[in-house]
């Protein structure tokens, strides 16, 4: 098949950096750039994190900077999952410098130069991309789809009714709903599917010898125990595996919308099943967790 021409942005954390070391390692993918925001750890962290797993990965993916904060609001990271340093303490080499230009405009002039439409992925607060389509609402005519990892169906895990990336920019959120481009969401009800179990992660270990799969072992097994789920959910590479191999999910259209009110309902999403000719989104449902494992381990094995 022909290579997906994609521009990630992301937030690295734990489950971005999997996320990222994916799509570098899948021919499907043609990784564009890369856009970093301010979300599970600050900019500074998810900046410099990004640029070490590109460096990783061998991989020459310009890098961009991005907002440190939302659209409206603080901002506040995510620590206790992350760890300081957005990896759960695990510290990769420093990797190169970051690529010129704020990433809403690099994301703006890829749309506007590319000669078909883009694929946006984000797998952070949506703010970039927000940002983007607000300085030029026209240009959602040249994205071919946008895949998110947020939102969920029922409870959260920042807040009861929230989950993160929703939470952080619900105003971001917003904005890419109502675009008016094929968008494709993978909210936590599925992302809780991807639970990385001892087993699973053994065979993760298994799957090869380089640094950039031994690595992101590391990372994950440093992950702290998830309260209620028998291992941590590895949310963000759910939205890169749907582009690789969407035989692994179910899919459903639905009409979403996120509540950007303030208070304990900030960032909670509603997902209802809705005909494709009024839906505004195709919500991924079911995973077939051990293939998406085996696709990881796969891919993650032929990096160096």
């Amino acid at each position: 098949m022909t290579p997906l021409p994609v521009i990630i942005d992301c937030d690295p954390g734990t489950d971005d950096a999997i996320a990222l070391l994916l799509a570098l390692a899948s021919p499907e993918i043609a990784l564009q750039a890369i856009t970093v925001v301010g979300g599970n750890v600050g900019l500074e962290h998810t900046l410099a994190n990004a640029l070490a797993l590109v460096e990783l990965a061998g991989a020459r993916v310009p890098v961009h900077a991005g907002a440190a904060r939302p659209i409206r609001g603080e901002f506040t990271s995510a620590p206790r999952a992350h760890g300081e340093n957005g990896l759960a303490g695990v510290t990769l080499p420093p990797g190169g410098g970051a690529a010129p230009g704020l990433a809403a405009e690099i994301i703006r002039a890829h749309l506007r130069a590319a000669p078909a439409p883009l694929t946006l992925v984000g797998i952070g607060p949506a703010t970039n991309l927000a940002l983007a389509l607000l300085a030029e609402p026209d240009l959602a005519g040249n994205i071919a789809q946008i895949v998110l990892m947020s939102g969920a169906r029922a409870g959260g895990n920042v807040t009861a009714a929230a989950e993160f990336n929703a939470w952080s920019d619900p105003e971001a959120l917003a904005v890419l709903l109502a675009a008016g481009c094929p968008l494709t969401l993978a909210p936590l009800d599925l992302t809780h599917q991807a639970l990385v179990t001892p087993s699973r992660l053994a065979r993760l270990r298994a799957a090869g010898t380089g640094a950039a799969l031994a690595t992101a072992c590391a990372i994950l097994a440093a992950q702290p125990p998830h309260p209620t789920l028998p291992g941590p959910p590895l949310h963000d590479p759910c939205a890169l595996a749907w582009l690789i191999r969407p035989a692994l999910f179910t899919a459903r259209p639905a009409f979403v919308a996120v509540s950007c009110a303030e208070g304990a309902m900030r960032g909670q999403t509603t997902i209802a099943p809705a005909p494709e000719e009024t839906a505004n989104a195709l919500v991924l449902e079911t995973l077939d967790a051990d293939g998406f494992f085996a696709l990881l381990g796969e891919r993650l094995s032929r990096l160096p």
